[in-house]
């Protein structure tokens, strides 16, 4: 059988490569599920006259968005408890609902983000939650490309119970998803407030016998830091430091309280991190220094957070937010541009998960993971700069169309994967069931 070819032009081709190229009037071959060669549409036409054409004349089309901080399924807990500190939002609010979900709940929750996420142009999700297994059977069944691990803690879960459990899960998500195209499985203990360091040493371990991701919540509060000073004399990124936890693998997510020594350390080390700036600022956590980390050489990328601390899962927002919090905190119109800022929601997402060659920038090898926007529209017109756009101007509802791997996951505004107004209903009747817990 000859392989799929798919020819996708439009307005505006934004690269994110090495180069920031922009083809005005560009296009991408891809045959199968790869990007085969990028160039200029009628170019790309004549060489190809057999392949099927996706032509959308105001079209921008950009490499798919990689939200590398998320708690999926809490889209079920949205608004359940909003204007709270984190911790007591944490220990009065979301763990005791959390104590009482099952698989099923998870399931159906995630589905609801995963119906949001494409919607507003996220193509690969980091996750850390509850019931892993069923966050994966969600992630498989939409499509979508996803990083996911069981939350690890020091006390009983309501997914695995006690901690020796939680393990042998993690094996066997290792083991259920070893080949998987699209599903990674990644080793995620919820913080050092919550994990002692024999257990975070099991998943330093564990993690090294797989080559997986680890993601930790990091240096998130001012109570964080206080608690672990108390506890082990330390601050937190020294304390994973003396762990053996700092390395290229490891995703720290918020890092909102870090001294100029503690980004030198995470950069010498390789550390990634995670940038939740609308999650920081709600939860009064506070801003994280990452015009400071970036010019220290850290790797950025942004990621949304759970939707109980958010409230949404929109990548554009999340942009929009990020480059404008750092330029008042800053006093300076100049932090985080918009092209440090759009790098970092693709190919800075996508080298937080050691895949910036496939996913994340349009390359020929590439895996053929991207949105479409429609430009032609009021708040979208004229257009000068459209990377300025994307930062500042760009809705989520501005997406029409969503591939990964050379699948379509939505044309024309419609999900193809999902039935959404099921997944909709049912997250109605979920609502009431933890309303009333």
């Amino acid at each position: 059988m000859n392989p799929k070819e798919l020819l996708v032009s439009g307005r505006y081709l934004v690269t994110m490569d090495h180069d920031d190229r922009i083809l005005e009037e560009g296009a991408l071959l891809i045959r199968d599920d790869t990007i085969v060669d990028i160039g200029p549409a009628g170019d790309l036409a004549a060489r190809y006259p057999g392949a099927e054409r996706v032509d959308e004349p105001h079209g921008l089309i950009m490499p798919g968005l990689i939200n590398v901080h998320t708690h999926a399924a809490m889209s079920c807990f949205r608004g359940l408890a909003d204007d709270l500190p984190l911790m007591q939002w944490l220990q009065e609010y979301i763990f005791p609902r959390e104590a009482r979900l099952t698989g099923e709940m998870v399931y159906v929750s995630t589905l609801l983000s995963i119906c949001e996420m494409i919607r507003s142009g996220t193509t690969t999700f980091v996750d850390m939650y509850l019931f892993a297994g069923d966050v994966a059977r969600a992630a498989a069944q939409s499509g979508m490309r996803a990083w996911l691990g069981e939350a690890l803690y020091d006390f009983p879960s309501p997914c695995y119970g006690e901690l020796d459990n939680g393990f042998a899960c993690m094996e066997e998500l290792f083991d259920r998803y070893r080949q998987h195209d699209l599903i990674n499985i990644s080793m995620t203990p919820h913080a050092v407030y919550t994990c002692s360091p024999p257990l975070l040493e099991r998943v330093r371990d564990m993690a090294a016998a797989h080559n997986a991701l680890v993601q930790i919540h990091l240096s998130e509060t001012e109570d964080e830091i206080s608690t672990c000073r108390e506890q082990y004399g330390t601050r937190p990124v020294q304390h994973l430091d003396r762990l053996g936890l700092l390395h290229e693998r490891l995703v720290a997510a918020h890092c909102v309280h870090l001294d100029n020594d503690e980004i030198e350390l995470l950069a010498r080390r390789g550390v990634k991190v995670a940038h939740c700036p609308e999650s920081n600022m709600k939860l009064a956590s506070g801003t994280a220094p990452v015009v400071r980390m970036l010019a220290a050489g850290l790797c950025l990328g942004i990621g949304t957070d759970g939707s109980a601390s958010n409230n949404d899962v929109d990548m554009f927002g999340e942009m929009a937010t990020a480059a404008k919090l750092h330029k008042v905190v800053r006093l300076d119109p100049t932090a985080m541009n918009a092209r440090t800022t759009a790098r970092a929601a693709t190919v800075g997402g996508a080298g937080c998960l050691g895949m910036e060659k496939e996913i994340g920038s349009f390359e020929v090898g590439a895996k053929a993971d991207l949105i479409v926007l429609d430009c032609d529209q009021p708040h979208l017109t004229p257009v000068y700069n459209p990377v300025s756009h994307l930062v500042y101007a760009v809705r989520g509802s501005d997406v029409i169309h969503s591939m990964v791997a050379g699948r379509w996951l939505m044309r024309e505004r419609k999900i193809l994967t999902l039935d959404e107004k099921a997944i909709l209903a049912e997250v109605r009747d979920l609502a009431g069931q933890l309303q009333a817990m």
